[in-house]
């Protein structure tokens, strides 16, 4: 069985560097904090396997993947690989992945690949990606992960990013700086958890509790791959948010803001000291995380009237000049066709998936 330690699997990932946040190790432990159990799994590509020095591999012609399990009902499980596998050849990897599923009574496998077409520069062909599938996969009707994206080209210097920027943006940016906005690191997970309390309250949303932020901080933050950045106007906190970077890439995963001063545009500055920040840790992109799932056309025309959901969202991101990413969306591989078919009968009648 193929299964690799958290450090085996770090090591793994030196040869992508440019893989997805939630594939890496400090990833699977978060969720191990909170009822996963992470498993690496490398599988080195058949093409290699006819050598003698298989075990001398070198990790570029492995392919791999970080799958989560979940307790699904008694005696079974579900399986989840978020934004993987990573490699350039996944054949190899299903019978392995199948096998562990299978040994975990998984009732199905989710895959969210990290395969996306931004603003029309394809990372993938989308006519190719879906033969990294095997024969069984069906697309699903629940992502875990938002499927809509906006990222940001955060490369050269700041003017050229400021100026890839909306006009009202870059205003929006100067003015927080004129009327005495103040953005500063923080270890305070205390208080950022209440502004995510009180975003969530007005903006009609979930939060995870605070020992999850907690915990997020305490596994990324020491790497120099987490940084808390808040806002401030005379010492009283006005917007905060975590970003995460791996790679070239950062991640602004979690925001907030009260509901005092809000003139005074504390989202914006405290947004563009994170995409400073990203750039110092030699980041080139900047993904702004979940919007609504629609093609970019409706989202162009209805985001001025549209206030439900994450409308009001995409009315703030755009503004920063990123390109619309639309990922491959969620994918299942059922083992227990029975139990899948009442689970998907239960996501339907509640609305609601599971928590990634």
């Amino acid at each position: 069985m193929p299964e690799v330690s958290a450090n085996d699997w770090e090591s793994f990932l030196k040869s992508f560097p440019d893989s997805h946040l939630l594939q890496t190790p400090e990833w699977g432990e978060l969720k191990a904090s909170y009822d996963w159990q992470a498993i690496r799994v490398i599988a080195k590509m058949e093409i290699r396997r006819k050598q003698d020095a298989v075990d001398n591999l070198p990790p570029a012609a492995s392919t791999g993947a970080q799958v989560l399990f979940r307790r699904l009902i008694p005696g079974f499980s579900f399986a989840y690989i978020p934004k993987g596998p990573i490699g350039p050849d996944w054949k190899d990897l299903w019978p392995e992945v199948d096998e562990i599923c299978r040994r975990k009574r998984a009732v199905f496998l989710k895959v969210e690949p990290d395969l996306r077409d931004i603003g029309g520069d394809t990372q993938m062909d989308p006519m190719d990606w879906s033969g990294k599938l095997l024969p069984g996969f069906i697309q699903s009707p629940h992502p875990i992960q938002p499927r809509c994206t906006l990222i940001m080209d955060i490369s050269g210097d700041e003017d050229q990013v400021l100026a890839r920027m909306n006009q009202k943006t870059r205003y929006n940016i100067r003015l927080a700086l004129k009327k005495g906005v103040i953005v500063h690191p923080s270890e305070d997970i205390e208080n950022f958890y209440r502004l995510m309390e009180v975003t969530g309250n007005r903006d009609q949303f979930g939060v995870h509790n605070k020992s999850y932020y907690q915990r997020a901080y305490d596994l990324f933050f020491p790497r120099g791959a987490c940084e808390l950045l808040v806002a401030e106007y005379e010492k009283e906190p006005l917007a905060a948010l975590m970003v995460f970077t791996h790679g070239r890439r950062a991640w602004y995963l979690y925001g907030a803001s009260s509901n005092d001063h809000r003139d005074r545009m504390p989202n914006y500055l405290v947004q563009w000291e994170a995409i400073r920040w990203a750039r110092n840790r030699g980041c080139l992109q900047y993904d702004l995380w979940g919007i609504p799932d629609e093609d970019e056309e409706i989202l162009e025309a209805q985001f001025t009237s549209r206030e439900d959901g994450l409308w009001g969202v995409y009315r703030f991101k755009r503004g920063f000049g990123a390109k619309f990413c639309r990922g491959s969306g969620a994918w299942d591989r059922v083992y227990q066709p029975v139990l899948y078919r009442i689970y998907r009968w239960w996501i339907k009648r509640n609305k609601s998936g599971i928590a990634g």
